[in-house]
């Protein structure tokens, strides 16, 4: 296999250590968090915060036996950046967010989110129950912080490892998998003390199999056949048409009575879906099914 041909490839890799419980992860992220992000203006710090969210996002949908939906990740933050969400679907579609205000430039991961909480929602998107965790913001960085939400909600345990800048992003993640057999009982502690060697121009420049050699060349390592990662933002126009039906056909006529139309821009990929008076009657008319009208980028 050529190395360097995949190595900038936005790839997802799935490996096992042979004759233990433990299994990983690791991902690569170039043009999905580039489409993610062409139509937002964050600042440099708030890009390597998403993408190393996204990359959580990936390892972390890798690991869930999802039939469909999507698991989506959220940062609620009282500093001045005050909302992060990515969400990565089964197929390892992924779309990235973030609300903020002033100048974030030099400041720590801590000092941009402040005090706040972790939301983990799994959202099967065909109707059925939706899950979700909620917990504090525990942890200087999103690594730490997604670990002490997996040891404190899920119970297993799990190590992740992030880096990214304004234009890549990748990340690692090992987790012990509960009531398995073990023959080796230090393995879970030798991978991770192994692990946390790497560095993170090796997460961001090294091929996944570059990397597991660098770090595990002694253990028995097994890497499967590699996942594409992509940009997939769900939105449409019968998604936001419903939204606009949950606030009601009142308060839909009030807005319509200010301005002639109803804009509304997709906050992940900048879509414009635009309502008219006719348009809103249909939404509400149960004889009448909304026309398929194209969104505009």
């Amino acid at each position: 296999m050529n190395t360097l041909s995949i190595q900038h490839q936005d790839l997802l890799h799935r490996f096992v250590f042979d004759n233990t419980p433990i299994r990983g992860n690791t991902v690569h992220l170039d043009r999905t968090l580039q489409s993610a992000l062409q139509h937002q203006q964050c600042p440099p710090v708030l890009r390597s915060a998403l993408g190393e969210l996204m990359a959580a996002s990936a390892l972390l949908s890798a690991t869930l036996k999802m039939q469909g939906g999507a698991l989506v990740l959220q940062i609620q933050g009282q500093g001045p950046v005050n909302l992060l969400v990515v969400e990565c679907t089964a197929e390892l579609g992924l779309r990235a967010t973030a609300k903020w205000t002033g100048d974030l430039e030099g400041m720590r991961f801590t000092e941009l989110v402040g005090n706040g909480h972790f939301v983990i929602t799994l959202d099967p998107k065909d109707g059925g129950q939706t899950y979700q965790g909620i917990v504090p913001l525990e942890g200087d960085n999103i690594s730490e912080i997604l670990q002490n939400y997996m040891q404190r909600s899920e119970q297993i345990a799990t190590r992740i490892w992030l880096s990214a800048n304004e234009n890549s992003a990748a990340g690692m993640l090992l987790q012990k998998l509960p009531d398995q057999p073990e023959q080796d009982l230090d393995a879970w502690d030798r991978m991770g003390f192994l692990a946390d060697t790497v560095k993170p121009e090796e997460l961001l420049g090294l091929s996944a199999e570059q990397m597991l050699q660098r770090l595990f060349h002694q253990e028995d390592v097994r890497l499967f056949e590699p996942q594409a990662v992509n940009f997939h933002c769900s939105c449409s126009r019968t998604s936001v048409g419903n939204m606009l039906k949950m606030l009601g056909p009142q308060e839909v006529a009030e807005i319509l009575e200010e301005q002639s139309t109803i804009e509304i821009h997709c906050d992940f990929c900048n879509a414009e879906y635009t309502f008219d008076k006719v348009d809103t009657e249909q939404l509400f008319s149960p004889d009448i099914v909304m026309p398929a009208t194209q969104s505009r980028h």
